[in-house]
């Protein structure tokens, strides 16, 4: 089996999705991944000699794309498949992509795109395909394979761009993905994600989980969780809504600093916020005043809980100080030092 797909598009609506940074490029394939049911999604670079960045790969154990609607999933920009329901087929996750773009923010992290998919078609594996090139992004082409041993995806990429190099500070990519993914995979213990075979999860990259009550209008509650970061990264400060399935809605600056120097991301949670995001209005921000009242909520509770955690190291250091005043100056000065870098790592 040979055919093309036509994409029913222009052009450069097309390329106009090309655009973002690598890690946006990798999130949206892991979405696509966890859409598909996967339990477990890898993300691999592959270096040459000198270091750089020559291929990526995700590869994922879901259920595969289904080839019957190829046309339909590639051809057809706008017209996903997930619009038609809101949770995965096998499991009854929540689905992330509903416009059908996810596919084409690949091409932001190479020019040439191969999509190997293994998916059970009447209780028989068929294997398929699907490659793309970044200069010609209106025809996609469909070839068979030989059947693999189970279903899932690989989405192989080369003709790497060079900002693709970005991802390779490992300590630095995995913090993103773990923020960017923490409430979903707790909200889906047994989802695994890897990055260069090192674990995606909150929990190895946090220093601090702090949980709030909030009530919004109408007396419905909501959750604050407020995850402190054991490094600063790019995407810290953030004010992350969420639904009460871990699935992220919209994201903003938090607006507020901890004071203490802690990187943080604020997550607010509740089933209030699905609704208002079909509605458009949380990313209207504080243009919208149900949202607005929201923020201001969360920023109090920010604000108190950080001037806590400098209350709290303030007194710790004049408790040490108290201690050690009968030594000599030289010898205080250097123990208060030694206090002070151990805060710093905590």
């Amino acid at each position: 089996m040979s055919k093309q797909i036509f994409v029913q598009a222009q052009s450069d609506h097309i390329e106009s999705l090309f655009g973002g940074t690598p890690l946006s490029a990798v999130e949206e394939l892991v979405w696509n991944a966890l859409d598909a049911d996967a339990t477990e999604v890898r993300i691999d670079l592959i270096t040459n000699q000198l270091g750089a960045v020559d291929a990526v790969r995700i590869s994922d154990d879901g259920t595969g794309i289904d080839i019957l609607r190829a046309d339909s999933t590639f051809g057809n920009l706008g017209g996903s498949w997930k619009r038609e329901g809101k949770t995965t087929v096998s499991s009854g996750r929540r689905l992330h992509g509903r416009h059908g773009r996810g596919r084409f923010r690949a091409f932001a992290l190479g020019t040439h795109v191969e999509w190997r998919t293994t998916m059970r078609i009447g209780g028989e594996l068929m294997s398929y395909c699907l490659s793309g090139e970044a200069d010609n992004p209106g025809v996609f082409n469909l070839e068979s394979l030989a059947s693999g041993p189970a279903s899932g995806t690989e989405v192989y990429i080369t003709g790497v761009r060079a900002v693709t190099d970005s991802l390779l500070d490992a300590s630095e990519t995995v913090q993103n993905l773990a923020a960017k993914f923490a409430l979903y995979l707790k909200s889906y213990p047994h989802v695994r994600i890897y990055f260069n075979g090192l674990p995606v999860t909150p929990v190895i990259v946090q220093k601090q989980v702090s949980d709030y009550k909030l009530t919004l209008d109408g007396g419905r509650e909501a959750k604050l969780e407020v995850i402190e970061w054991k490094r600063k990264f790019v995407g810290a400060g953030r004010l992350v809504f969420a639904g009460p399935d871990g699935f992220q809605l919209h994201d903003m600056p938090a607006g507020v600093r901890s004071g203490t120097g802690a990187s943080f991301t604020a997550y607010v949670v509740s089933d209030r916020f699905p609704v208002l995001h079909e509605e458009n209005a949380l990313i209207m921000d504080e243009l919208n005043p149900e949202v607005r009242r929201c923020i201001d909520e969360v920023k109090k509770v920010l604000k108190a809980h950080f001037l806590a955690a400098s209350a709290e190291k303030s007194a710790f250091e004049m408790e040490w100080e108290e201690k050690i005043s009968p030594l000599t100056k030289q010898e205080r000065k250097s123990l208060i030092e030694i206090l002070k870098r151990s805060l710093k790592a905590k």
